[in-house]
């Protein structure tokens, strides 16, 4: 091999494409570019998201703004000052906040119906929770859904109390009988059970029927054959 023979490998290097150099170059007149049109022009390119003029797709879907959370409670909400003005005023019921011992405000029982009563909320197919903005100046008995801690500790200092209400999570006991009374009662049952079936006697075997004396006979002998019917020699 020389010098000479060295030559690039085939179709590496191909000969530049000549545009516009007449018809007989079959790249002349419109150089591969087609007849008129955008992209014919000379910086006639046509951005990726281009539709032709209708709203692109990038700016009629809604923007992301969070989630929605499936789980969310909501609640009614009413703050505890409001509640304690309220019956500052006597407003849930009457008279209630003088009884107790006297130097003493006996607490006021305060729940969802009675705040809807007096309009503090709205509805009552929402549950309930109380928050904690303002003072509480009446010992005050509420039962809710749901308290915040602010709420609870104005509360309890005030000399009332924060129930809450609390739905059960599994099958609950009857109601007045305990479970050891139960497991008690039904081993005594399943003792006296077993002693019961010890002491009884087995059944004296009944008399036999004929059918069944028959049926345990012995069977009788075969009877011999008869004798053929021609007459002895």
């Amino acid at each position: 091999m020389k010098l000479h023979d060295l030559q690039p490998a085939d179709g590496s290097r191909r000969p530049r494409v000549r545009v516009g150099r007449g018809i007989a170059a079959g790249k002349g007149k419109t150089a591969g570019k087609g007849t008129k049109g955008q992209k014919a022009r000379a910086g006639g390119s046509i951005p990726a998201w281009f539709e032709g003029g209708q709203t692109p797709l990038h700016q009629r879907i809604p923007k992301l703004r969070g989630f929605r959370n499936v789980f969310r409670i909501e609640y009614e909400v009413v703050n505890v000052g409001r509640i304690s003005a309220y019956a500052e005023a006597d407003r849930f019921l009457p008279g209630a906040a003088e009884g107790g011992t006297k130097g003493a405000r006996a607490p006021i029982t305060v729940n969802q119906e009675i705040l809807h009563a007096v309009g503090l909320v709205t509805s009552l197919k929402k549950p309930l929770k109380i928050l904690g903005h303002g003072d509480v100046t009446v010992p005050l008995f509420i039962v809710a859904d749901a308290f915040s801690a602010s709420a609870v500790a104005k509360i309890e200092a005030a000399g009332g109390t924060a129930q809450v209400l609390e739905m059960p999570e599994g099958q609950l006991e009857a109601i007045g009988i305990e479970v050891v009374e139960v497991v008690e009662v039904v081993g005594e049952l399943a003792v006296t059970a077993k002693k019961a079936r010890a002491r009884k006697t087995p059944a004296e075997t009944p008399a036999e029927t004929p059918t069944e004396a028959a049926s345990e006979a012995p069977a009788p002998a075969d009877v011999e054959a008869a004798p053929s019917s021609g007459s002895d020699a």
